[in-house]
């Protein structure tokens, strides 16, 4: 064996890095192995250096007050003093080749009559559709409400569990509501990685893992192996698949059938003259080719303005998507100051997820092996780093 850790964990995104964090804090030596050459995973801010470091969130693009497994790792690193406060402003739908008003779409008296049965109907077991065309009515969800829950998950809401899109969490009122950092989310990643008693690789290959006792040995690409206490697994579902190790057939089975969802994201930016545009939070498509655009307007910059545009795979080509997202905001191609394109994954959940999820920790109950990502409580930073936790207080104690 070339090193032994008492914790590996696969996957660098905030999953792993979060579980990675609360093993590193109770003393334990810990890798994080990540596939790509990049840390972050979903959260992912494009800097462009040509344009004096301006940047503009190309994934995950706000942390709330009421994220207390972020705030806690923000604590322990000292970054909960350099939050930045967002401002306050709206989103606008981008309907039939106009940007229109939210209300627009709003059908207040249907509204009105349905909010009433949010406080008796159950919401376990249900669909986004059939749960939500209840409380706020069918032609509000048919109208409306479709396509902002689409524009959060990036993907077809209707089959969506109802209970994995929005979890009511405590705040804390130390901080502010929503908030960002002065070089963007990007942040809280590279925080993590670079602390003491913690190790980043990146680019590693995992051939397969095998079970040695109550441990683990890794076998690399390069023909290296790794030897581990314990394991984390924070990778997308078809992942942990095909890494799970042998003798967990059942915890193989459990997750082998969720599906995941492409994103095509393109990040245009403008300089501010260029643009006449007042400033939005972003647009919410209706039936369009893009199922939103987020823009960086929530911390304006004096010179530039950027825009994340998150397109449904296969829709538009590069061309296309360009043209598209010139046209949502009202100006020439030929005024783009900079642009990048990013491939993003979300877990596609169906109704029935959370039974597949207690089938999956009774498996790994008793076991050194931990599973975690955004596709157990929902796709939100803190609904993965809820999962790192307890996963983390399952494998070495609360």
């Amino acid at each position: 064996m070339t090193k032994d850790f008492d914790h590996i964990v696969i996957g660098a995104g905030i999953s792993g890095l979060g579980a990675a964090h609360f093993s590193a804090r109770r003393g334990l030596s810990t890798l994080v192995l990540e596939a790509s050459e990049r840390i972050g995973g979903c959260i992912d801010s494009q800097r462009f250096d040509a344009l004096g470091g301006f940047w503009t969130e190309g994934g995950g693009h706000t942390c709330f007050n009421s994220y207390g497994n972020l705030l806690t790792i923000l604590d322990d690193l000292g970054l909960t003093s350099q939050v930045q406060p967002k401002i306050k402003i709206g989103y606008s739908l981008w309907k039939d080749g106009k940007r229109r008003k939210i209300t627009s779409a709003l059908h207040v008296l249907e509204a009105a009559r349905s909010i009433p049965r949010i406080f008796k109907a159950p919401k376990a077991g249900r669909s986004v559709r059939d749960y939500y065309s209840e409380v706020l009515g069918r032609r509000n969800y048919q109208d409306l409400l479709q396509y902002a829950f689409q524009a959060v998950i990036c993907q077809p809401a209707d089959d969506y569990p109802a209970e994995a899109l929005f979890r009511r969490k405590p705040r804390r009122k130390d901080v502010i509501k929503a908030f960002t950092f002065a070089e963007g989310i990007s942040a809280i990643p590279t925080a993590i990685a670079a602390q003491d008693g913690l190790e980043v690789r990146t680019g590693q290959n995992i051939q397969s893992i095998q079970r040695d006792g109550d441990g683990f040995v890794l076998h690399m690409a390069d023909g290296n192996a790794l030897q581990a206490g314990a394991l984390t697994l924070a990778v997308p579902p078809d992942v942990a698949t095909k890494l799970m190790p042998d003798g967990l057939d059942a915890a193989r089975e459990a997750i082998s059938g969720i599906g995941m969802a492409e994103i095509e994201t393109l990040v245009l930016v403008f300089r501010a003259i260029d643009l006449a545009l007042a400033p939005m939070a972003g647009l919410i498509a209706v039936e369009d080719a893009f199922y939103s655009m987020v823009s960086r307007d929530f911390l304006p910059d004096a010179t530039y303005r950027g825009f994340a545009f998150h397109f449904k795979p296969g829709a538009l080509d590069e061309d296309g998507q360009v043209q598209r997202a010139c046209e949502a905001l009202g100006v020439d191609p030929t005024r783009i100051a900079a642009q990048s394109r990013l491939a993003n994954r979300l877990p596609a959940l169906r109704s029935g997820h959370s039974d597949l999820m207690q089938r999956l920790d009774a498996t790994l109950a008793g076991t050194r092996l931990a599973v975690t990502g955004n596709w157990f409580l929902g796709v939100s930073m803190e609904d993965a780093l809820t999962r790192s936790r307890s996963e983390s207080d399952r494998l070495f104690g609360v």
